[in-house]
C-alpha cells in the first residue's frame, strides 16, 4: 500500500525557518533508513504558503487565492511518499522519525493512497464508481 505521510506545518515553518544543521543531518539519516528498507518513493519539504495559491472551484467558475493561508496547524510543511505493507508499518516508520521541528510540538499525519483497485469499473460510464 501506497501511503502519504505529511508533515504538519508550524508557526517556525510558516515564517519559513530554516532547520537546523543537526536536523537535516538527522532527517536524512531518516531518509538513507527508509530508501534502505525499501520503502521510499518520494520525500521534501514544502515553502510556506505564502510562497504558494489555491484555485477555488465553484461550479465553473475559478478563484486564485494568493498564500499566505491563515491557519498553520491546517498546512503541510513536509512530506513523504512511502511504500509499506499495512498502516501499522507506516505508524512504526513515523514513530522513528526525528521531531520535524525541533522546538514544540510537530504532528505528521499519514493517510492511504487510492489504488486502481480500489475502483471498480463501470460498464455503463467506462470509468471509475463515484
Amino acid at each position: 500500500m501506497r501511503v502519504m505521510v505529511m508533515v504538519r506545518a508550524t508557526e517556525a515553518s510558516e515564517r519559513g525557518d530554516p532547520p537546523s544543521a543537526a536536523l537535516l543531518a538527522a532527517m536524512g539519516r531518516f531518509n538513507e533508513e527508509l530508501a534502505k528498507a525499501g520503502i521510499l518513493l518520494a520525500a521534501d519539504g514544502l515553502r510556506p504558503s505564502s510562497a504558494g495559491a489555491r484555485v477555488r472551484f465553484s461550479g465553473k467558475a475559478r478563484t486564485v487565492v494568493d498564500g499566505p493561508f491563515a491557519e498553520a496547524k491546517e498546512l503541510v510543511a513536509g512530506f513523504w511518499l512511502w511504500q509499506v505493507r499495512s498502516l501499522d508499518e507506516a505508524i512504526e516508520w513515523v514513530r522513528r522519525c526525528p521531531n520535524p521541528f525541533e522546538q514544540g510540538e510537530s504532528e505528521i499525519e499519514i493517510r492511504p493512497l487510492f489504488e486502481a483497485e480500489d475502483f471498480a469499473p463501470d460498464a455503463d460510464a467506462g470509468g471509475a464508481r463515484t
